[in-house]
């Protein structure tokens, strides 16, 4: 049965990475690896155990936690709250939606295209219009607005909106709504406290808007590229339980260079 926030009870089958590797895990508890109070072994490990990447490790704990199987503790690591009936092993509550690092890799493929096409597209007005997206961002910076945050959204929909292609926009706007709806977005945000990454974030944006006025198809498009790329590098760090020294990264190589030449 579905809820309002998109949790449902089911028979379960995995459709996704971090969903495979959460049954594993889940099925280790029943299976009496560990018991309630004990410590998960670090991400790294699991990660080397299993041939998976960090991000996946993290989404499973994610998974894991919306099912009140396991707590975060911030600096100290993942310890058991539950052990799952094994009458249900395959039957779990658990959001059926992607995984934060899985939604950020596909809006980096998907907005660093739209950045390149929108450098093509762009008008003086197009361009009026990022400059407030980026003033607004500053206003809520600068008032230390956290939650529902404006400008970040608007500025990434102004890139969409300068291609002058309404599904492009629409696409961009799905993506979107998927993230502020996803329970486990939400789960993980829970374990980040420091907003100064947002300042960055900003950064980032200046050098995108820079690149889109000089209607430069490359540079916009491995700006966005660099942005998310830094996004997806900063949640993994600032949500990291065990080691926040790790390689974060979900690819080895940046394609949009590759891609870009010289």
């Amino acid at each position: 049965m579905e809820n309002s926030d998109n949790i449902i009870m089911m028979p379960f089958e995995p459709k996704r990475p971090y969903q495979e590797l959460g049954l594993i895990l889940r099925q280790e508890l029943i299976d009496g690896h560990y018991q309630v109070g004990d410590r998960l072994p670090p991400e790294r490990d699991i990660a080397e155990r299993l041939d998976v990447s960090r991000t996946v490790v993290r989404e499973a704990i994610i998974m894991l936690e919306l099912e009140n199987l396991v707590e975060v503790k911030k600096g100290s690591g993942v310890y058991v709250l539950n052990i799952p009936n094994q009458a249900h092993s395959r039957e779990a509550v658990i959001s059926d939606d992607a995984g934060p690092f899985e939604m950020l890799q596909a809006r980096q493929l998907l907005e660093s295209n739209i950045a390149e096409f929108a450098a093509i597209q762009v008008t003086p007005g197009d361009i009026v219009k990022m400059r407030a997206a980026l003033d607004l961002e500053r206003q809520e910076l600068a008032n230390g607005v956290e939650d529902e945050a404006l400008g970040d959204k608007q500025f990434h929909v102004c890139i969409a909106e300068a291609t002058q292609n309404s599904v492009l926009v629409d696409m961009l706007k799905d993506s979107w709504e998927r993230r502020e709806q996803s329970p486990m977005w939400k789960k993980l945000h829970t374990h980040i406290n420091d907003q100064a990454y947002r300042e960055e974030w900003l950064e980032d944006h200046a050098r995108i808007l820079a690149a889109l006025q000089r209607k430069d198809p490359v540079a916009s498009k491995n700006a966005m590229w660099q942005h998310l790329e830094n996004v997806k590098q900063r949640l993994l760090e600032l949500s990291d339980i065990d080691d926040p020294n790790f390689d974060g990264y979900l690819f080895s190589s940046n394609p949009v260079v590759l891609l870009g030449g010289d």
